[in-house]
């Protein structure tokens, strides 16, 4: 056949056309990588590709094995602390961290350890507008630094603007980008904590499987479904073949599911005169509608027992007087609401349930009169009571049983609030007013605090260290002042969020002009910590920690040494300081606590002697001394101020001391001072 001039000029693409057909015929033939030859054999009856040898359940793809390699590979880089830009800083327990969240996640390994209780993230959906983050699997911290414009792609430092790298958006690379992050996430929650991801639908199924691998399927909990938006509101709907969008996911998972308490506590409240007209005009009947006003003495009818031979007991309420809502609205003069409210204890409904408890009183009892309710009490062997004893009521002839409202609903500033089982279906968060929150503009990917609430109310530990290394606008933070101000907690943070250049896409206009405004860098990370400073501001209380520290990503303070092979004579000599020109002690000092898995937070105490400047850090824990020059002479004071406050704060304690190499005149003064520690119960002495 003759090829047919396309109008660009090119003839046709034979070859693309056949695998179009293909693909039309065999579409599990083909994946994002192509064509799958096998796979299309054995779908045209070759029996030779039928050993299923190689075959596994579970999810693979292209470089899924130099993912998993990159979560092991150490991190060559410091977290370095920033005072100015913090709120707080000698005092507060929240961390805000600049930079790259998957080196940021390796430097947080020895000191955060199974200390995170909730892990919230809300990573890239993986659409045409998303940030992949562009990890090479081989460089660590040379891939941040070069995809921030910091240096060239040839290892030069720059200080020009980096273009971002254009990476395809194929579920490889979102792939390969989340496996490092959540496997060393996962190290770091917890026996009893859990994670939280939001997602859409176009990676749901790959992360659900990821996770399945990551955390194993037996501690998935559940996958809750959130209505993000209005139907009428709704985004994807221009393509006329599908339908709006407008939910999207959490997936929720425990570190170890058995360490995990019940969640019984968790429920959706709704103001109670809500739900009741909510039923009504769906033509449903609202029950608890009976009131029970009194009732005379209490008699003991005898004794039964359940499946297991343990007792039941059986009281007998004789005189029991009961009325209705309708009936003392219009005796009292109340409204609706007012009744509920005014009658919440004495408020029930009824049901005829069958269980083998009532089964068993039926049997005893026969028929309640008119006037009587019965009163069951014992100890439940299943179930949320489990193991304490129950009070169970029986009203009318058929014994049917008793409801209170009060169980399901609490009195809360004067109106009754409706508690109902918290289901997969979340649908209670106001997203027409999410761009408000925080007081900062972010149009895409902030969630509603509320949402945020939802998910650190499943661990019920108001200690809890909260972890979001997808940070974004901050909503995380923002959520743990919140959460904290309404039932005085005394939750952390950490939250960690790429310097990522503000968007050029129209959309961000407000974003860039927030950021103009306000005298900020046009980086997201900025626009996060804005809104933790307001958010902070907002929520003060006088107990409560609304202040961040905030830590920037960037090389290990410690040199490495890199000889010049022709001259090494050369390099020995000049490699004497070990230490990078420029940093400050305080560099220094937190890149101590993270190698010696400390956290950022505990207190840093300062002392003096022989005018040089001695470091506790954690109550003695660790001390430093890291002046620049430490004579022969000076050696002797130094460490005696380093031994008494030793001795004054944890003798006990098996402490480390550093010192900085270069700063000892000589080998002998080095010496000197080791022998002295050493001499007085302190061995670990080290020099950078």
């Amino acid at each position: 056949m003759q090829n047919v001039t396309q109008q660009d000029g090119q003839s046709a693409d034979i070859v693309s056309e056949n695998i179009e057909k293909l693909k039309e015929l065999f579409p599990d033939a083909f994946t994002e990588d192509g064509v799958n030859f096998e796979i299309l054999r054995q779908l045209l009856g070759d029996a030779a590709v039928l050993d299923e040898g190689e075959e596994k359940y579970g999810l693979n793809w292209h470089g899924k094995k130099a993912a998993r390699q990159i979560a092991l590979s150490p991190s060559s880089g410091t977290l370095l602390p920033r005072p100015e830009q913090s709120v707080n800083w000698e005092t507060t327990k929240n961390l805000f961290i600049e930079g790259d969240n998957l080196e940021v996640l390796k430097l947080l390994q020895k000191s955060y350890s199974g200390e995170v209780k909730v892990i919230y993230i809300d990573p890239p959906y993986n659409t045409d507008n998303d940030l992949v983050y562009p990890d090479k699997f081989s460089e660590g911290l040379e891939t941040y630094l070069r995809y921030t414009g910091q240096k060239t792609e040839s290892g030069e430092w720059s200080i020009s603007e980096s273009g971002r790298e254009k990476q395809g958006r194929r579920h490889s690379n979102w792939l390969n980008m989340m496996l490092p992050r959540l496997k060393l996430a996962r190290n770091l929650l917890s026996d009893d904590g859990i994670i939280c991801v939001s997602i859409s639908d176009i990676e749901l199924a790959n992360l659900k499987a990821l996770l399945d691998d990551l955390f194993g399927a037996e501690n998935f909990i559940n996958i809750a479904n959130i209505l993000a938006k209005v139907a009428a509101g709704a985004s994807g709907g221009g393509e006329d073949k599908r339908l709006k969008k407008n939910i999207e996911y959490v997936l929720i998972y425990a570190k170890r599911l058995e360490s995990l308490g019940p969640l019984a506590h968790l429920y959706k409240s709704e103001p109670l005169i809500n739900v009741v007209n909510e039923m009504r005009d769906a033509g449903e009947s609202w029950k608890y509608t009976s009131i029970l006003t009194g009732a005379g003495e209490r008699e003991h009818l005898g004794t039964v027992e359940d499946g297991d031979g343990n007792p039941i007991e059986i009281y007998k309420l004789r005189n029991v007087q009961r009325t209705t809502i309708r009936k003392v609205m219009a005796n009292e003069g109340l409204s609706e609401e007012e009744a509920y409210a005014k009658y919440l204890d004495m408020t029930f409904s009824d049901t005829n349930a069958q269980t083998s408890i009532r089964s068993r009183v039926i049997d005893f009892v026969g028929e309640l009169g008119d006037g009587e309710m019965l009163e069951v009490e014992y100890v439940p062997r299943s179930g949320k009571d489990k193991g304490g004893m129950v009070t169970h009521s029986y009203v009318s002839k058929t014994i049917r049983r008793v409801i209170w409202l009060k169980d399901v609903a609490d009195l809360e500033e004067g109106r009754v609030i409706k508690k109902e089982r918290l289901g997969t279906h979340w649908d209670h968060f106001d997203y027409n007013n999410v761009g408000k929150e925080g007081g900062v503009p972010f149009p895409e990917g902030k969630k509603p605090i509320s949402l945020i609430e939802q998910c650190l109310d499943i661990v019920p530990d108001k200690n809890a260290l909260v972890l979001d290394f997808f940070a974004g606008s901050g909503s995380t933070a923002h959520s743990v002042f919140s959460k904290n101000a309404s039932d005085l907690g005394k939750r952390r943070f950490i939250c960690v969020q790429l310097p990522e250049p503000i968007s050029e896409r129209k959309e961000y206009d407000s974003v860039r002009q927030f950021a103009a405004d306000n005298g900020l860098e046009p980086i997201i990370s900025e626009i996060s910590k804005e809104r933790i400073r307001r958010a902070g501001s907002l929520l003060k209380t006088d107990d409560g920690d609304v202040g961040f520290k905030v830590f920037q990503l960037l090389d290990s303070n410690i040199r490495a040494w890199n000889p010049d092979r022709g001259d090494l004579e050369a390099t020995l000599l000049t490699h004497k300081e070990h230490l990078v020109e420029g940093r400050t002690e305080q560099d220094v000092l937190y890149e101590l606590l993270l190698k010696r898995g400390i956290e950022l937070t505990v207190p840093i105490e300062v002392r003096q002697a022989a005018e040089k400047t001695i470091y506790s850090i954690g109550y003695g824990v660790l001390f430093a001394c890291l002046d620049t020059s430490i004579a022969a002479a000076d050696v002797d004071e130094v460490a005696q101020g380093i031994l008494d406050w030793h001795k004054e704060l944890a003798p006990e304690t098996d402490t480390h001391v550093f010192f900085r190499d270069s700063a000892f005149a000589n080998d002998i003064a080095k010496t000197n001072m080791a022998a002295i520690l050493e001499q007085n119960g302190i061995s670990h002495v080290r020099s950078l």
